[in-house]
């Protein structure tokens, strides 16, 4: 280890308790644009269904350790994780076992913050990931709690249509509760609009009235629906490979930018 101080990586658990939102989309094509910008970034799948794992083109025969080694077992990070198609890009992967954590840890000890002592123990060596990425299941469950546990923020994605607002006000109740006991420290990093159909008043009238009740939490960048961007996982790939031209992609590689321009003036204002 050298002398020098080691920059943490910055975590951002990738979070919405309503499914079909575009969480895991986000997740995947988010950790791929900054990549694409020059940072090294750790996709942690932390969601039984294993999609970020699929959509990265990581086959089922490759995931012999698993989040599940790290959750269950207490295993570290280290060399766990898999590189992908994406130079800079890697991604600790799933597994279906994931579903029955709460029973397997039952009562046992720090079952919160397995997640995060696990980043912990791993920044004591020389990692040079600058994010992790969370993919969070859709649900408020054990693994929820250790995303948000060990996570410095949340990034919201929210999908432009009816009752979302609903399920971003259980949201914010769920991240206060955390705040309140687990992690007083967590913040929202940003709001992400999803899902936006410029043909459809709806699209346009749920980004309205999620830019008046939240602000600046909410990022200018909106991603659109594209077809592009759903066909991707199919083939193994992010939108960005299969796809760099597309209205989606290029919508990602503006919301890596500014979730970058975010990260640098939060330090800049720690630091005055």
């Amino acid at each position: 280890m050298s002398d020098k101080a080691i920059q943490k990586p910055r975590v951002l658990a990738i979070a919405n308790q309503k499914g079909g939102v575009g969480k895991t989309t986000t997740a995947i094509n988010l950790g791929t644009a900054l990549a694409a910008v020059g940072e090294r970034v750790l996709l942690i799948d932390l969601d039984p269904q294993g999609n970020a794992s699929t959509g990265l083109g990581v086959p089922r025969s490759a995931r012999t350790t698993t989040i599940y080694d790290v959750i269950v077992d207490q295993q570290p990070i280290g060399d766990m994780a898999i590189k992908t198609l994406v130079p800079g890009l890697y991604i600790l992967p799933s597994d279906p076992d994931l579903s029955g954590v709460e029973i397997e840890l039952g009562q046992a000890e720090r079952r919160s913050y397995r997640l995060r002592d696990a980043l912990d123990r791993m920044a004591e060596f020389e990692m040079l990931y600058s994010y992790v990425l969370i993919d969070c299941p859709p649900s408020l469950n054990l693994l929820t709690v250790n995303a948000m546990s060990a996570a410095d923020a949340v990034l919201v994605p929210l999908q432009c249509e009816f009752f979302a607002l609903e399920g971003l006000t259980q949201l914010m109740r769920t991240i206060d509760l955390v705040r309140g006991s687990l992690n007083p420290k967590l913040e929202i990093q940003g709001i992400v609009l999803t899902m936006y159909d410029r043909r459809n008043a709806l699209s346009g009238q749920v980004a309205q009235d999620v830019r008046s009740h939240f602000g600046e939490k909410v990022y200018e960048t909106v991603i659109p629906r594209n077809v592009r961007v759903s066909e991707a996982p199919s083939f193994g790939k992010p939108a960005l490979i299969y796809d760099l031209k597309c209205s989606g992609s290029q919508a990602y590689l503006q919301l890596a930018k500014e979730v970058v321009t975010r990260e640098k003036r939060r330090k800049r204002q720690m630091a005055a």
